[in-house]
Parts: C-alpha cells; structure tokens; sequence
C-alpha cells in the first residue's frame, strides 16, 4: 500500500491506500464511546454467520444464500478475514474447526496447525545466533523474523472443510475475499486502531533489532511495503486494497489449496524463507495435511463442552469447568441474594472461576503438546477425580499456582449455521497482531509467528523440535446437550445432540473467555448476547487479576480483600473477542457478537 491523501496516482490508476481527507466531512472519532450501546440477541430461521467484521459476515451470508452450507460460510468469511482484518489474521495463519454434520449427525474437529520445519531444532536456532535471550541469560524464541514461522494451516483447513462438509467450490467461496482484495474496502475502526498499534510496536522494535533473533532487517521491507510504506497505519475509513493477497487468493481457489503446498506459492515461500535465513521449506508444505480429529468432550451442568484436543490448549477450559462442577455456582451465589447476571458477577462465583482456570493452566503448560511427541494420558484431566482433587485445593482465598507468560494476540473466531443443522466453530490466526512481520514478497502472505510459543528449553513438554507442531491458543468451542449424552463408537467425531458454536480469541485468554462465557449461559442463563457483553476478567503473566471496568466496580475490592492482586484496564480489546450461535429445537437461530470489535451477526 503507498499511503497518500490523494485519490489516485499520478497515472490515474488507484493507489492501494485512499485516505480519508478532511474534507470529506469526518467530523467525529468512531473509537469514542461514551455511551453504552444495547444489543439483543439476533435470531433467524435460514442461516446465520457471526464474525468480527460485518463485511466478512456479509460473504459467509452469501454464500449461505447461494446455496452453500455452513462450511462454506465460515470459508467464505474466513478468507475476508483475512483481507479486512490482517491485524489478527491472515493466508499465513493456523486454524481449527469443530464441524457438526446435520447428515451424519457428528461433531468433527479439523486440525490444521502446521509444524515446526523439518530442518529446524534448538541446537540450531541457538548457533545461528536466532534465539532471543531472556534477563537471566537463558534463551527463547524471537517473536519476529523467519525463526518462528511453522507451516501455515490455513488454506489447507478451507479447502478441507470445503471438500468434507461444503456445497460449492473453494473459488467460488474465496470469490467476495478476492474482490475486496482487489477492488478495496473500507476499513473498519477495531482493526485501524489495531493496525496503528502494530506499526507503532513493529516498526519501533525492529529498529531496535529487539525481538528479531538477529534477522537482517531487509526480511521486513515487503511487510512495510505492503502494510506501512510510509510508517502511518490507514485510518478507519480509509479504502485498502491489497492487489497481491487478491492472486494470490484467487490461485488458491482455482487449485483447491495446491499452490500454497505443491505449487508457485510454495516455491515463492521456500525461495524467500532461504534468502532471509528461515528454516521453512518446499518440502515442509508438501508435506503438510491437516487432520481430522476427535472432540474431546465434557459434561457440564445440562451441557456437554467440547473443544479440539491438544496441541490445542482447549482442554484447559475443560479441566477448568471440571473444577468448577464441584461447586454450585448458581445456588451459591443466589443464597447470597445474587440471582441471574448479578450471581455470574458474584464475588465468590468470579473467585473460584479464577482459581479453577489458574489450577487448570498450571497443568496445561506443563503438559500440553503435540501428542505425537508427548506420552500424556489427557483422558484423565476430564475425569471427575480430578475435578474433585483440584476443587478441594480453592479456599476462601487467592493461590499462587506460578506465573502465566502471556503475550498479545491476533485471532479471528467466527461461526456458521445453515438451514440443514449444519454449525461450525472455526478459528484462524497470526498468533501475535500481523504475526512474524514477514510478507512473502509479491504474494500477500503475512505469516504467522506461531513458533514463538516453542520453549528451548529441552525438558519442557512443549521443547522446539523438528516437525513438532506447538502448544496451540486458538480454540473453536461447542455446546451439546447433556440429555443426549455425546458417545464415541470407534468412528471419528462425536455424536449427541447439538446446540450451537461459541468463541472467543485472544491468546491465553481464550480458556477463560470460554469458561466465562460456558458459565454465564449455562450457570446463570444469559442470553448469547448477554453472555458475550458481560464484563470480563483475565489472569496475567505476573499474576494479577485484570477486570474490565464494570467488574472492577462491582468485584474490585471482594477480590482483592481474597488476595487477589487486582487492576484495571481502560483498554478492553485484550479480554477477548467472541461470537455464539445457539440452535432452539424449533430450528431458530439465535446469535451474538461481540460489542469490544466490529463484530457482526449476518442472517436471513
């Protein structure tokens, strides 16, 4: 993009940035919100797409409405995503799925996070001078640069969604992501004000050469080229095209994914990975296939929850809700005269959510990994005994179950549902904002920087190794219900009785944006809406509690005076970014999203 506040170029052809000038009657700031807006839920009957930019909504509903099924919807939306919102998402990213097959009657999960390459390991990140160094000497991965490039999953999960559970072509789903690409849009406020923030941390972080583990810093030229030619971020409003992105896309469709693996993509990323250092390869894409897995599975109240297995980090909201099952939660808090959305804001209810997810994370990043290089029986994290064991564990006050590093995040969460009974929960990422800051030159991809989670450390469970995949935050969730139990009867997926998709991004704050969100629809019975505008608290790498404002006001000093270490956070785009869609048993739709973004709920 060449940023310019004139229409067009000297040539008259359009420039890949239009700015919005002062003339053109921008007389307010669309980040100023001074007044609480009210949403309800959406319901509707046909189908349904809800994602964190309405213009990505607006393809998956059209492809609904050309036929398509829920897995063209989400494919439809997800490759938009990664078009008007490249600050949390992009070709270059990982993504997971739990599919629920109206023919089959089965919840699948899709895995399609890629590995670490194969010509990579710690020995060598550390002799050629790319590990970073921690304050005491040790050495970690950098954040920026080729290093923590895995293989990107993304193309791959749409074109196995597609082939699996879609009614129409991969082109023809990618179609309105390549127009937006090519033809440009308007950029919404949530990703300008994110975009600006980028630039301002990248471009100041690789001039320093901090985070970069030594990459030369001409590996960033094309990200600047394409995101910030001249260092200032587009402002909401401004028009964006991304012409590369848009080929790029349009190949993808037209070879169901094959370029970016086996193809001129391919070769385009091995060829730049070597110029730049990077250890990814021809052969690492070829290579890669994203897997259909099992759900794992866990009862809760009247609900069954179920996430994607590790090396997705989805158990730890389950072990976390395991906990929670010990306690009532509901009747607790009504005893003490808090019913409703007043008991899910409880003092003591919010003190032993937080004390179960801090139990859960312990145990999760000690053990969680790709499991065909751990020997971890993850079965035993949902059984009851556990729940129990780490129940009688939380007291009247806060414990210190060790520290959480948490980094920043850059996720996209979305979710589909068609007139079938077709729903799927899907997720992609960058991982960190724009991801590894490389772009493959005259390609469009951003990729992620998903490798920067491996710890070099060789006794951790989640130690870097050569096609290793990394211990993984995103994670799409679904509800079923408990009356129907779920069973596994030796065929893949999980059978049962549906009741909707639900998410919400953001890192290490996603376990506990699900266990907030299971809670307050299944202990208090908020709406999907209410469930996603409810106000927030988020556990911290130095350990202390973080609450968005309204619940500082109403916990703040309860939780404090358990010992909790409280603050707040004025700032309110870290606690997560949701999406729901709940199906009544008449058919009806009913859906939510999520008032900190642009978040959007497209029907008909």
């Amino acid at each position: 993009m060449a940023g310019d506040a004139r229409d067009t170029a000297p040539s008259g052809a359009p420039r890949d940035v239009e700015r919005v000038g002062a003339r053109s009657g921008l007389w307010f700031d669309p980040l100023d919100v001074r007044h609480p807006s009210r949403r309800l839920p959406v319901y509707a009957r046909n189908g349904m797409v809800c994602c964190s930019n309405p213009m990505a909504a607006a393809a998956g509903l059209a492809a609904l409405r050309a036929g398509g099924t829920a897995a063209d919807a989400v494919v439809a939306a997800a490759a938009t995503l990664t078009v008007v919102e490249p600050t949390s998402n992009g070709i270059g990213s990982d993504a997971f799925a739990l599919a629920w097959s109206a023919t089959d009657r089965r919840l699948y999960g899709l895995n399609a996070s890629g590995p670490a390459p194969a010509g990579i390991s710690r020995e060598r990140v550390i002799a050629d001078g790319h590990a970073e160094r921690r304050p005491d000497g040790t050495p970690r991965m950098p954040r920026f640069g080729w290093t923590p490039v895995t293989v990107p999953g993304a193309p791959a999960a749409w074109a196995a969604l597609v082939r699996r559970l879609g009614a129409r072509t991969l082109a023809q789903d990618l179609a309105d992501a390549v127009a937006y690409a090519r033809d440009g849009y308007a950029l919404a406020p949530h990703v300008a004000r994110c975009w600006a923030r980028d630039v301002d941390e990248y471009v100041a972080a690789w001039g320093a050469g901090r985070d970069t583990g030594g990459s030369d810093p001409r590996v960033f030229d094309e990200w600047l080229r394409v995101f910030a030619p001249d260092g200032v971020a587009p402002r909401a409003g401004d028009l964006v095209r991304l012409p590369d992105h848009a080929a790029t896309l349009e190949a993808i469709g037209a070879t169901d994914a094959e370029t970016f693996y086996r193809g001129r993509v391919a070769e385009r990323i091995d060829a730049a990975s070597r110029a730049g250092g990077g250890y990814l390869r021809a052969g690492d894409l070829a290579s890669f296939r994203p897997q259909w897995v099992e759900p794992l599975a866990l009862p809760y109240r009247d609900r069954v929850v179920c996430e994607i297995p590790p090396n997705g980090q989805g158990i730890a909201t389950l072990m976390a809700l395991n906990i929670l099952s010990q306690f009532d939660l509901a009747g607790d808090a009504a005893a003490r005269g808090a019913v409703g959305v007043a008991g899910r804001d409880d003092e003591l209810t919010c003190h032993r959510q937080v004390e179960a997810m801090k139990a859960a994370f312990a145990d999760a990043l000690a053990t969680v990994s790709d499991p065909a290089f751990t020997r971890v029986d993850y079965a035993r994290y949902l059984d009851p005994a556990y729940g129990a064991a780490r129940a009688r564990e939380i007291g009247a006050r806060a414990r210190d179950h060790g520290p959480l590093d948490v980094g920043a995040s850059g996720t996209v969460y979305l979710c589909a549902a068609d007139a079938a009974g077709n729903m799927v929960s899907y997720i992609q990422s960058n991982y960190q904002g724009f991801g590894s800051g490389v772009v493959v030159p005259g390609t469009g991809v951003s990729l992620q920087d998903r490798g920067a989670d491996f710890s070099l450390d060789p006794r951790d469970a989640n130690a870097l190794l050569p096609g290793k995949r990394t211990y993984h935050t995103i994670i799409p969730g679904f509800l079923m219900d408990a009356g129907a139990a779920p069973a596994h009867d030796g065929s893949l997926g999980v059978a049962g009785v549906p009741v909707g998709p639900f998410g919400v991004m953001g890192a290490y704050m996603q376990p506990q944006g699900h266990l907030q969100v299971v809670s307050s629809c299944v202990d208090f019975h908020l709406n999907p809406q209410q469930a996603l505008d409810a106000p927030r608290w988020q556990w911290l790498r130095d350990g202390t509690l973080a609450l968005e404002p309204a619940l500082v006001a109403r916990v703040g000093e309860a939780l404090a005076a358990r010992g909790h270490r409280v603050r707040t956070d004025l700032d309110v785009t870290s606690y997560g970014r949701g999406q729901m869609i709940v199906r009544l048993p008449n058919g009806t739709l009913v859906g939510g999203t999520e008032p900190r973004c642009d978040g959007c709920v497209a029907s008909y």
